[in-house]
């Protein structure tokens, strides 16, 4: 399902389908089994509106958990942009070559950085990661031998924004793999199935154009929810604006 849910179009499509097929399977039972009275439709109609109440409390409650991860990936980019232009100044406390070292390798991790936020290729982010990860390791090399060779508190300002540095990325990747669980996924989805199936049963003659309403209107709901919470699906991304900010003052230095 987690697949399904990285393509936001697909979540609408395939929800709305669910859903209308809900509604007209209801709409079945309806015109097969059953005829309400008038005290039968009455506590089918309080049963109705607690269940649509339900659906839109759960609604809301996912949305803003998707909008408070989104908010979230977005401040640890900017995190990271400001720690790795700390650590760029910063590097000048260290000796001339280290500090031209540590310079360059700064502004080829911020390109990755960048392009980890950009990239929406698969095979493309895996030599990303493989590429940061090594990286990372080379920086943070550079920082500890000096550290280790000239143990005084101005090396070890460094060595602390170096960590700083890598501790961001660490953030920002956990960020991003903090999406909403998919087991709420499964049971909003059902709340969703039982309102139009209820909808069908409750509906008073075989109204196809009634039965579309909700479908829609939820599936449309769902579609958003999964486009704010996919990092890399949908069209709803963070622009790494920090990141390219600082790409552009790095270059000119």
């Amino acid at each position: 399902m987690r697949g399904i849910l990285n393509v936001p179009l697909l979540t609408f499509v395939l929800s709305f389908l669910v859903q209308w097929i809900a509604a007209h399977i209801g709409d079945f039972f309806r015109r097969r089994w059953h005829t309400f009275d008038t005290d039968d439709r009455d506590d089918f109609t309080v049963v109705q509106a607690a269940t649509l109440t339900l659906l839109g409390l759960i609604i809301g409650f996912s949305f803003s958990m998707a909008t408070s991860r989104y908010d979230q990936r977005k401040n640890y980019e900017e995190a990271e942009a400001n720690a790795i232009g700390t650590e760029y100044v910063r590097a000048n406390l260290l000796p001339a070559q280290e500090a031209g070292k540590v310079h360059d390798l700064l502004k080829k991790y911020v390109d990755l950085r960048i392009a980890f936020y950009t990239t929406r290729d698969r095979g493309k982010l895996a030599k990303i990661n493989d590429d940061t990860a090594q990286l990372q390791n080379t920086l943070w090399a550079s920082v500890q031998a000096v550290g280790t060779a000239q143990p005084n508190p101005v090396t070890a300002l460094a060595v602390a924004g170096m960590n700083d540095v890598l501790n961001s990325q660490g953030y920002t990747q956990a960020a991003w793999w903090n999406r909403i669980p998919t087991a709420a996924w499964a049971l909003m989805l059902a709340i969703a199935i039982c309102c139009n199936f209820l909808i069908g049963y409750g509906a008073r003659r075989t109204e196809r154009l009634l039965f579309l309403v909700l479908p829609l209107a939820v599936s449309i709901s769902f579609f958003l929810i999964a486009d704010i919470d996919s990092p890399r699906g949908g069209v709803i991304h963070v622009v790494p604006q920090n990141l390219i900010s600082l790409a552009q003052s790095l270059s000119t230095q």
